[in-house]
């Protein structure tokens, strides 16, 4: 179909002129509104990784005697940043919550970015490089300031993990009396490899999000993986014979709850970042496991700051 005009450039030109701006009109009933702007909406962001999408939710607050914003202006931004280089989603989404604000003359914005990066990691006995998806979600909060919007960053990373039942293993270690303590084949007797005792295990899900203060440094997505990394036995879609009986050998070797899962994630998290970022900095942990035996889901919360999780 042809994109040609049905009517003379003059012609628009004539009506912009004399249109009236409805969006800076005055409301029937005026009253600030918190966040208006716009969802549903993918974006591609240049990373190093490549182009990738992101799921967007960007909006802005609007003054009580302002009837509405100008959508195309939130649009005019993200098209603008399309062919730039970012280092960090956190970084996009900041540029992308200055020129919404600036163009909307709001008080307040908020960029909240959803989707994955590809991850590359090797698996543990083959060596081979098995191809997984991280899960990552960036939400940046601006207030207008002085020298433009004051900003905190909020950065999530989602694993999946495999768990294994300790309770069912107490339980069986008193039903079979004796059992589980024999030696692992390819062990000499005097290493404390032994064999564990039958339970159920499942996939489970675990997200960690830090909320660092406005100017302060925020971390990678790196640095929360390898928190995630050091507290849980992560899963990977390529796993040879070998690295299979290796990750069920540790997952039912170190059995956990999701509580125990979220705790530990808490530990390591206090371990590695505690010295490195803002006390106030805030720290989220959340595990949804999928029950093999059960039909519902466990779920386990933690909301704290990095100050209680530091304990050096």
């Amino acid at each position: 179909m042809s994109s040609k005009p049905f009517f003379p450039p003059e012609s628009h030109r004539r009506v912009l002129a004399d249109c009236p701006d409805v969006p800076r009109q005055r409301p029937s009933f005026p009253i600030a509104l918190d966040q208006v702007g716009i969802g549903a909406k993918t974006v591609w962001v240049k990373l190093p990784a490549g182009f990738l999408p992101f799921a967007l939710n960007l909006s802005v607050a609007l003054a009580a005697e302002l009837r509405g914003i100008h959508m195309s202006r939130l649009e005019e931004a993200i098209s603008d940043l399309h062919q730039r280089e970012f280092s960090e989603l956190q970084q996009y989404a900041l540029e992308l919550a200055r020129l919404s604000m600036a163009g909307q003359q709001a008080s307040r914005g908020r960029v909240e970015l959803t989707g994955s990066l590809p991850r590359l990691s090797q698996t543990g006995v083959s060596e081979l490089s098995s191809l997984d998806s991280l899960d990552l979600k960036v939400t940046v909060a601006g207030v207008a300031g002085a020298a433009g919007p004051d900003c905190t960053v909020r950065l999530e990373v989602g694993v999946y993990h495999i768990t294994a039942c300790p309770c069912t293993q107490a339980y069986n270690r008193l039903l079979f009396p004796g059992a589980g303590g024999a030696v692992a084949p390819g062990r000499d007797s005097s290493t404390d490899l032994t064999l564990p005792l039958p339970t159920h295990s499942q996939r489970s899900r675990t997200r960690l999000a830090l909320t660092v203060p406005a100017g302060e440094p925020w971390p990678d997505h790196e640095q929360l993986l390898a928190c995630l990394d050091g507290a849980l036995h992560l899963s990977q879609d390529l796993l040879k014979r070998p690295d299979e009986a290796e990750l069920v050998y540790a997952a039912h070797h170190r059995p956990q709850f999701a509580e125990d899962a979220v705790r530990e994630t808490a530990r390591v998290t206090g371990e590695l970042l505690g010295p490195r970022f803002s006390p106030a900095t805030r720290v989220e942990i959340e595990t949804v496991g999928f029950e093999s035996i059960h039909i519902h889901d466990v779920h386990c919360r933690i909301d704290t700051t990095l100050a209680a999780l530091y304990r050096g």
